[in-house]
This record gives structure tokens, sequence and C-alpha cells, in this order.
């Protein structure tokens, strides 16, 4: 499991990782494994590791006091799922986090995240490009739900992340971009007939 993210950090560094690096890396990931539906990480408990997902599809929400999901963030191969403020301030989350597919996870902790920061380059260029996309996404994604329109909404959605759209269903994809399923499938049609 460990050789695929040594391959990903590739992308955001361009020279090698040592031996070194890579055993501290072997060292402070612990592979898991979540069989769909199971849960990373549950609404009130704190989250401790944020994890890096090797295979598999995972989801972040909430649920409100209807008892309706309100999809957060969703994730597949090479992507990161975690709750940071949780992560971070040591608080409890507001969010579930389970398996969407069967997963098979690396794992990392606060401790080992500010170790590999500061003794692996790749890493640490790694989070600080990753933080800047999050917070242009975060902010690209606000600024869709509070002003755009739900065929606007699908199709952004549809260009930025084209790998999405067979990996989720219908329902997580109109949550994830602030619509119901019923305004999706009116959206689907109406773009099938133009």
């Amino acid at each position: 499991m460990h050789e695929v993210f040594f391959d990903y950090l590739k992308k955001f560094r361009s020279e090698p990782l040592t031996a070194e690096e890579k055993e501290l890396i072997r060292q402070t990931f612990t592979p898991s494994k979540l069989r769909k539906r199971q849960f990373l990480l549950q609404a009130g408990n704190q989250c401790k590791h944020f994890a890096f997902i090797v295979k598999g599809a995972m989801r972040k929400y909430t649920v409100d006091d209807r008892g309706v999901e309100h999809i957060i963030q969703v994730g597949i191969e090479n992507w990161w799922m975690g709750d940071r403020e949780s992560f971070v301030e040591s608080t409890p989350s507001l969010y579930h986090i389970d398996a969407w597919e069967h997963c098979e996870l690396l794992c990392i902790t606060l401790e080992g995240t500010l170790q590999l920061q500061e003794r692996v380059p790749a890493f640490r260029d790694m989070k600080m490009k990753l933080d800047e996309r999050n917070m242009m996404a975060n902010t690209r994604r606000l600024a869709s739900v509070i002003s755009s329109q739900a065929d606007k909404r699908y199709t952004d959605f549809v260009e930025c992340y084209p790998e999405l759209i067979a990996r989720f269903p219908q329902h997580i994809i109109a949550s994830f971009i602030g619509i119901n399923k019923d305004t999706l499938s009116r959206v689907k049609r109406q773009l099938n007939l133009k």
C-alpha cells in the first residue's frame, strides 16, 4: 500500500524519496481497511486519523434534525479524508465519514503529520499544495452554492470531477452540489435535450 503513496508524492516534488524517508513514511502511516458503510469517524468523536485513500470511495456528511444527509465531501483513490478542524483542534467532529465502497487506507495521526512535515520535504510540499488547492476549491464551491443555478452547479461538478460521476449515485452528487435528487434528474434531462 505504501508504494501507492510514494508514487503519489512524486507529483509534488521531483527529487525521489530517500530510503530513510520511505521507512519513516512506512512507520508513520498505518494501513487500514473499511468495509462498505463502515465508519472512519462518527459525529461527536474526535478525528484522530487522516486517511489517504489507496483504494475505494468515501463520503463525509452531516445529518440534520429531520434525518437528511448533507454531503460535505466525497473522495476516491489518491484523495484524503478526515475532519481537519477536529483533527487539528482535538475537538468532537460534526461529521460522519464512511466508506461508500470497500476501502484500503493509509492512516496518519496529527503527531505523524507534524513529524513528516519536518523530516520529509516531499510530504511538506504536498501538504502545502493540497492546503492551497483545498482553500480554492472550498471558496469556489461556496460561491457556486450561493450564486449559481442548479444546472451550472452540476455542469461545473461534471467538468471538475468527471471521475466521480460513475462512483457515486445521483442522490450523493445532488447533496454535494446543494440540490435535491429530483432537481438533479430534471437538470440532467434538460442537458440531454440540448
